[in-house]
């Protein structure tokens, strides 16, 4: 079993206030922005809006309080700000960042969506290379994926903003993003420790979140060429959609792996880690979604739609895990993510 990340107190010290629990919380809490985002634009595409329009609303009041502790946290607490910005961790706040800039896209609001990609841009060279930099060759949890997560999801905003605005640009930019978060798939895949399958908290299903966000990726690319754009030759078009299918095959193939792991060795107590669980759930019902109509492939538009409320079902258990530690919590935030 992993071992214990951030303070545990020994003696009971009263349940903490919200702002207590906010301000101790680990980096990693902003993947449950990241996974109410992608269950928002999984809802709006199966055409269940008003559940959409919630998940958005939280999605956006959960951002804004990440955003302000993000830029507040270097002048209150420049040390611990910048321990963590190292930590693969940080990178949630990128992708959160993009996948809101992708839903609000969704909703025609295009110009806020570009603002957005600005600032998740931003902050994204100088976040990757502090967390690359502490890269280990071997024994990486599943967070080590998070880095070509980040890169891909800056690729998801660019190609639905390249086909909206249009501007083929953003479309070729979204391209080098794609093709780069697979290289950092790659060196993420060699370091990470292939025993947190049985043992990791809940962010070892980023290794299949991190090929369902680079599906979804491909796919709006493919998307994104034809009407008003042509960006692709037969040749450049062919070779996108072979790779995007078979990411969305890879990624499938690995939550078949995750989910018997988590059968042979079950881990229900709740972990701030398993919100890294439900993103990848999101993303891939997103990706198949997507994937389905850019190759024109119908059930792979059913499987997306099941697995939408799948990740629905994932979300809403580990809110309830995380309300009950919530009430419970004597010493902080708990998770086990093994150092």
């Amino acid at each position: 079993m992993s071992a214990p990340h951030g303070p545990v107190s020994g003696a009971p010290v009263g349940p903490l206030s919200p702002r207590a629990w906010w301000a101790r919380r680990p980096p990693e809490a902003g993947a449950a922005v990241l996974a109410t985002g992608m269950i928002s634009v999984g809802l709006q595409l199966t055409g269940h809006a008003v559940l959409s329009w919630i998940a958005l609303a939280l999605t956006c009041g959960a951002w804004v309080a990440l955003a302000a502790g993000f830029a507040v946290r270097p002048a209150r607490e420049r040390a611990r700000w910048t321990a963590e910005a190292g930590t693969p961790g940080a990178l949630t706040a990128v992708a959160a960042t993009a996948v809101l800039g992708t839903r609000l896209s969704g909703l025609g609001r295009h110009r806020l969506a570009e603002v957005l990609l600005a600032l998740a841009a931003a902050c994204w060279p100088v976040l990757l290379v502090g967390v690359v930099r502490h890269w280990r060759r071997r024994g990486m949890p599943g967070a080590v994926f998070l880095g070509s997560v980040a890169t891909e999801t800056l690729a998801v905003l660019g190609a639905t903003l390249a086909r909206a605005v249009p501007a083929a640009w953003l479309a070729h930019a979204a391209l080098v993003l794609f093709w780069l978060g697979l290289v950092l798939y790659g060196f993420a895949l060699a370091g990470f420790d292939r025993r947190q399958l049985l043992e990791g908290a809940g962010d070892q299903w980023v290794a299949g979140g991190a090929l369902a966000v680079s599906a979804l990726a491909g796919a709006r690319l493919l998307i994104a060429d034809g009407g008003r754009l042509y960006l692709w030759n037969d040749d450049d078009h062919g070779v996108l959609r072979a790779v995007t299918v078979a990411l969305l095959v890879l990624c499938l193939a690995w939550f078949v792996v995750l989910a018997v792991a988590e059968a042979v060795r079950p881990r229900p107590r709740y972990d701030v880690l398993r919100w890294s669980t439900v993103f990848p759930l999101a993303m891939t019902a997103v990706a198949a979604l997507d994937v389905a109509t850019a190759v024109g492939v119908p059930w792979l538009g059913d499987l997306g739609r099941v697995l939408v409320w799948v990740a629905v079902a994932a979300w809403l258990t580990v809110l309830v895990g995380a309300v009950r530690s919530r009430a419970g919590d004597r010493g902080g935030v708990r998770s086990r993510e093994r150092r």
